[in-house]
């Protein structure tokens, strides 16, 4: 495994494979299940429906994001290695927020869903050919290839966890 290389990449992706400085990413994203159990069980349920301003998001509903984005992501992953040719769109983060009705469903509830998904992903992107990682594919309107889109799951999370523990106040442990 090789990190991508910026061209593999929109810019505005950058953010999130900066946040990545392993060579091999399987590993981090098979670590972040237990991360992300581990930061959640320290966030009391009164806490959860919390927001640090208006139009911010929830802590529930940063973590119901999380899981929205590792669905998209994959989904887009084992699109462009299976060689599909066609463009994918798009999404707009806070229009599935709202829609989705985090406020309704328990922080747990929505670990084990990003849980869920999370090993269905890295199983496939294990399973992955050598030659598979590099294709590339559109979403979007913008080129990415496989490789750059498990970097930058990992970096999303991490950057959200940086954002639950700055702006939330919620540990990283």
């Amino acid at each position: 495994m090789i990190r991508p290389i910026e061209s593999e990449y929109a810019p505005h992706f950058r953010r999130y494979v900066d946040l990545v400085p392993e060579a091999d990413v399987l590993p981090a994203l098979d670590a972040q299940t237990g991360i992300l159990r581990q930061v959640a069980s320290g966030v009391t349920p009164d806490t959860e429906l919390f927001a640090y301003g208006p139009d911010k998001w929830t802590i529930r509903q940063v973590f119901g994001h999380i899981g929205d984005v590792e669905r998209v992501f994959g989904f887009r992953a084992l699109a462009f290695s299976r060689l599909d040719p066609n463009p994918l769109p798009g999404f707009d983060d806070n229009g599935y927020v709202e829609q989705a009705g985090y406020a309704d469903r328990p922080l747990a509830d929505l670990i084990e869903d990003f849980a869920a998904v999370r090993t269905a992903n890295l199983r496939m992107l294990k399973a992955l050919r050598e030659e598979q990682w590099a294709v590339s594919g559109i979403a979007n309107g913008r080129s990415i290839t496989v490789r750059a889109i498990a970097f930058v799951m990992v970096g999303h999370v991490r950057h959200h966890l940086n954002l639950l523990n700055d702006r939330y106040g919620v540990s990283l442990v």
